[in-house]
């Protein structure tokens, strides 16, 4: 299937918009950007999706607490609207519970929303990772832990199949030190796969300098509850991200992408 590595991909190459036959849809223009852009939504509002989407986003997550179904049934709707914006665009879904619920029937389930992958936590059962391998891809979050071994506990993430990417849960606000950049390094140097890192409407410069060091494939940016707020803070987020891929190629250098299993 392997939709996450594409979008990591495309997000570093330069997409002319096209039509798609005569009457076909129309793929949007696309700036070449240094990690790929991802909006989660909490929660689901009718249109918004679409609309992240145009204001830059590559990628969709949605929250689903594994028991009402009928948050499936909107989260499919909002990803239909999206297709009819972007073919391409790559939706997940974030599951933070209902484990007693989910099975291989469930995750099929899931498979025909249009869900292309699901972000499971550490403490989610192992046997979801071995559910619908070929059709629905496993990331897995990883925090910040200020044990000095876990970066050795968690370097064994890497001897589990069915993992395609972790969701590096680090706090990226406000000033780190020297010790803090250091420890993030150590845990995401330990992790063999790509990775997101979450950020904020507020990234800047300074704060995107960890994403260069950390060599992150992707970010996860989540919505606010005011659509016209999520779509200037993906606006800015996107345009950063253009920006430091214009750096990184005039200087020679790949920060992004790096430590990959």
């Amino acid at each position: 299937m392997a939709k996450l590595h594409d979008m990591f991909t495309q997000a570093r190459r330069a997409q002319s918009g096209a039509g798609m036959g005569f009457l076909g849809k129309n793929k949007p223009d696309s700036k070449a950007h240094a990690a790929a852009l991802v909006i989660e939504f909490p929660q689901i509002v009718a249109g918004n999706a679409e609309a992240a989407l145009k204001a830059g986003a590559d990628g969709l997550l949605f929250t689903w607490n594994g028991k009402e179904n009928g948050t499936l049934e909107t989260v499919k709707q909002e990803i239909e609207a999206a297709k009819s914006y972007n073919d391409d665009v790559v939706s997940g879904l974030r599951i933070t519970g209902g484990w007693e619920h989910l099975n291989r029937e469930s995750f099929a389930h899931i498979k025909e929303q249009g869900v292309q992958y699901v972000v499971l936590p550490l403490t989610a059962p192992a046997h979801l990772l071995t559910l619908e391998p070929k059709d629905i891809e496993k990331v897995v979050t990883v925090p910040m832990r200020s044990e000095e071994l876990f970066p050795l506990f968690i370097r064994t993430l890497s001897s589990l199949f069915g993992i395609t990417a972790v969701d590096l849960d680090f706090n990226t606000n406000g000033t780190l030190s020297i010790e803090e950049t250091l420890r993030y390094q150590a845990v995401r140097e330990a992790v063999r796969y790509p990775s997101f890192l979450r950020v904020s409407g507020e990234l800047d410069r300074e704060r995107a300098s960890l994403l260069k060091l950390l060599g992150i494939q992707g970010v996860i940016l989540q919505a606010q509850a005011d659509e016209a707020a999520t779509r200037k803070e993906l606006q800015a987020v996107r345009t950063l991200l253009e920006q430091l891929f214009e750096e990184d190629k005039d200087t020679g250098t790949q920060p992004f992408g790096r430590n990959t299993k």
